[in-house]
């Protein structure tokens, strides 16, 4: 249970890591490699056997059982956490999935993309977090490729936090529908937070078509974090579906 909680503060916007004192980078001597060492919590980084990212390729065909995204606008906090830049929304809806219906939560990036398809890293990703009823987690994922300014993204890139512990309220309603891509077609598999405690029982649906951001877009947020994301991670057995 005290995992399942620091699981939940960690997703749900308080960095666990921080909370109880550890702290991790990506990089170095408190780096991914060594996430295990740093605090008894965050075992399951160095033991778990399924754990995220992953590799995507020769995914299995699944069942017909496409997203139903429910968002809606919503009033938001943007904050730099440390790790990444993080939007936790008032109220932004919900998606219904084969597993049952998930409260969106939060959102946050990662550069590169910390799941690789195929072994190719997307330059950036956005991980958006759910959590449903039983405290269970699900993650939608969507990558994107660097292209024309992306619309969603101008109001929260244009004011970006620059210093760990910075955070203001994001002008305007935030309306995370506007940042899908027209194909909701995914990728599921069953895995674990990226970041410690790297907590096990996440639903996974990353979503097969990337969305565009501009070099300017990508600069601005490299310029905070030019590189936080973890290497992928073995299977050991798992199977990801591809689905929608």
């Amino acid at each position: 249970m005290m995992l399942l909680a620091a699981a939940l503060a960690a997703m749900a916007g308080v960095q666990a890591a921080d909370k109880a004192g550890a702290h991790w980078e990506y990089t170095g001597k408190a780096g991914t490699a060594h996430w295990a060492e740093l605090e008894p919590d965050f075992s399951a980084c160095k033991l778990g056997h399924a754990q995220s990212p992953v590799d995507i390729r020769h995914a299995k065909a699944g069942p017909p059982a496409p997203i139903d995204f429910s968002y809606t606008a919503s009033g938001a906090d943007i904050v730099n956490n440390g790790h990444t830049v993080q939007v936790n929304l008032a109220d932004g809806g919900k998606v219904h999935l084969a597993s049952g219906d998930y409260k969106l939560l939060q959102f946050h990036f990662h550069t590169p993309s910390e799941e690789t398809v195929n072994g190719k890293h997307y330059p950036l990703v956005a991980h958006l977090v759910h959590r449903n009823a039983a405290g269970e987690l699900a993650v939608v994922a969507v990558l994107f490729k660097q292209g024309k300014e992306n619309a969603a993204l101008k109001p929260l890139f244009a004011g970006l936090p620059a210093h760990a512990g910075d955070h203001h309220a994001v002008e305007g309603d935030v309306d995370l529908a506007a940042l899908l891509p027209g194909d909701h077609h995914y990728y599921a598999y069953m895995g674990s937070l990226t970041t410690p405690p790297c907590s096990e029982g996440v639903h996974w649906q990353v979503l097969r078509q990337p969305v565009e951001l501009s070099k300017a877009q990508l600069a601005s947020f490299r310029k905070l974090y030019p590189m936080n994301a973890r290497p992928v991670q073995p299977l050991n057995g798992r199977v990801v579906e591809v689905t929608g």
